[in-house]
């Protein structure tokens, strides 16, 4: 069957999202309350209960707060490495069921296969992520792939081959240059480590990102995520990806970040 798979919210407020694949059903990333992503869940009929492992990039808050929540399912499986599973249980009371694996490793959870992979980013080890499921030639179960890379300040080379062997791509577009210069909100220092190097990325770096691909990939469906309330805005993203919106064969999709307040 084919994979079901959708972004509840993605935003410096919070970002979550499900992916079903067969029988198993997964969290990436898990930053609203345990409360509200059960609500979100439920829209598209899945309930909290039947999530069968989350998946955590990195301890900040709009990506963890909701384990707080979820660690009263004492069996489900947290997956993070030791530093992101140190970070978010030291302002936690409950343990949740920590699963942690090394960065840069892969293993499988039931029927998908895992590769986590390091990204520049203020955190102590931030992750991104990429999901295998299906068979090669199988028409009821096909092959089918995601990368989650969300939260880096720039793309190394191993992130950019991790983003030419997945069909599907989501990747943060997070400030748009002129906003962010124009933005009253933040002092100059927050400002430089948004653009820093482990900062986030800008709408032109992902698209320039993309269009480094220089069309050598299997990329079918984009998800450009993580946009800022105060420093971006859909339009401003539509009108950097233009180009791509164009493109054969390849589906862009842009997260509302007001769909996540």
């Amino acid at each position: 069957m084919l994979a079901d798979f959708k972004i509840l919210g993605s935003s410096s407020s919070g970002n979550c999202a499900f992916l079903q694949t067969g029988d198993t059903l997964i969290l990436i990333d898990a930053g609203f309350s345990a409360k509200r992503i059960a609500a979100m869940l439920e829209l598209h009929g899945k309930k909290i209960e039947k999530i069968d492992a989350v998946f955590l990039t990195h301890e900040h808050s709009d990506h963890s707060q909701g384990i707080r929540g979820l660690a009263r399912f004492a069996s489900l499986p947290v997956f993070a490495n030791r530093d992101t599973a140190d970070a978010v249980q030291s302002k936690l009371k409950k343990r949740p069921n920590w699963q942690i694996f090394e960065t840069g490793t892969a293993f499988s959870f039931r029927d998908i296969e895992i590769r986590s992979f390091s990204l520049p980013h203020d955190a102590y080890d931030p992750v991104g992520y990429t999901f295998r499921w299906g068979e090669e030639d199988d028409l009821i179960y096909p092959r089918q792939s995601l990368a989650w890379i969300t939260d880096l300040g720039y793309i190394p080379a191993h992130v950019q081959e991790h983003m030419r062997e997945v069909e599907t791509l989501v990747i943060e577009a997070n400030y748009d240059e002129a906003l962010l210069e124009k933005d009253t909100k933040r002092p100059w220092a927050t400002k430089q480590r948004i653009r820093g190097r482990h900062g986030h990325l800008s709408n032109d770096a992902a698209l320039k990102a993309i269009n480094s691909l220089n069309g050598n990939s299997v990329l079918r469906e984009i998800y450009l995520a993580h946009l800022s309330s105060d420093c971006n805005t859909v339009d401003k993203v539509k009108q950097t990806f233009l180009s791509l919106h164009n493109a054969d064969n390849l589906t862009i999709n842009i997260i509302d970040p007001a769909s996540s307040t």
